[in-house]
């Protein structure tokens, strides 16, 4: 994300519902490279120089053509423009977002992964109040966080990695991940919980997190190999238009199983067993 920030000047590749601008799909009898630069030429003297950012081939045999915003007005000189130069074409998708309205949606997108993960610490601390007194229920809250961001951060990366387009589904995306991870995590916690009652005098919470987490592993792994091999499926023989966001979902799945057993419950043992040595 850093080298992305440095040499493109953005951390992700955000797409036209955070930026602004349009998205036109088309679809012409024939379809090759070498009528791309026609296509960009025709656009750019019917409206403006630099309309079009980027010009892609589909494996439908349509144009993806991603620029500035337009008008009602200039589309239509667009239309002209290309039917005039290249001939007639089918339009398939046309969708426009200003850049004010970009820029909201990107702050609302934020804002909602905050807002969820705020909530998510309130309630898994609520839901873990009762837990022994020698253990406070905002660790538990604490760690499931640090496992989402982490979670997060991962698939954040990939895409960045990827240069894969950022848009308003890969927010879903993210929040859909948020919650599995999290579902996996309290699981792994409400078993710690229910072994403390059982803790011995010579038994350490370290302990206790050990066996609790050696008694969901098959639980844990066995759900989310039955959704992955569901999404490999989508991701392999569903839609074009979809993979992305399916790529985003089997990472965060992946990444979330992995973080609710290496991450959020040693955290929690390694911060309990600290506190309790003070």
């Amino acid at each position: 994300m850093i080298v992305n920030k440095v040499t493109f000047g953005s951390f992700l590749n955000y797409g036209i519902d955070f930026t602004g601008g349009t998205l036109i799909e088309l679809k012409f009898d024939k379809t090759n490279e070498e009528q791309i630069p026609l296509l960009r030429d025709a656009i750019n003297t019917s409206v403006a120089e630099n309309t079009v950012n980027q010009i892609t081939i589909t494996d439908k045999g349509t144009y993806i053509i991603q620029g500035k915003d337009l008008s009602s007005e200039q589309y239509d000189k667009v239309k002209a423009a290309i039917k005039e130069k290249i001939g007639n074409f089918e339009e398939v998708k046309f969708t426009t977002i200003g850049p004010k309205i970009g820029e909201t949606l990107k702050q609302r997108a934020f804002t909602a992964l905050v807002v969820a993960m705020v909530m998510i610490v309130i309630y898994i601390t609520y839901a873990f109040r009762k837990v022994p007194k020698r253990v406070n229920p905002w660790r538990f809250g604490i760690c499931a966080i640090i496992a989402l961001i982490h979670d997060a951060l991962t698939t954040v990366g990939l895409f960045a990695l990827f240069r894969y387009e950022v848009d308003a589904l890969f927010i879903t995306a993210l929040l859909t991940v948020i919650g599995f991870s999290v579902h996996d995590t309290i699981v792994v916690f409400d078993r710690i919980r229910e072994n403390l009652k059982f803790q011995g005098r010579d038994d350490s919470f370290g302990k206790i997190a050990d066996l609790s987490m050696n008694q969901t592993l098959k639980r844990s792994i066995n759900t989310s190999l039955s959704t992955l091999i569901t999404l490999l499926a989508l991701y392999i023989f569903g839609p074009e238009s979809l993979k992305v966001f399916i790529f985003a979902l089997l990472v965060g799945i992946t990444v979330g199983t992995y973080s609710s057993i290496f991450i959020a419950s040693p955290l929690l043992a390694l911060w309990q067993e600290k506190a309790r040595v003070r």
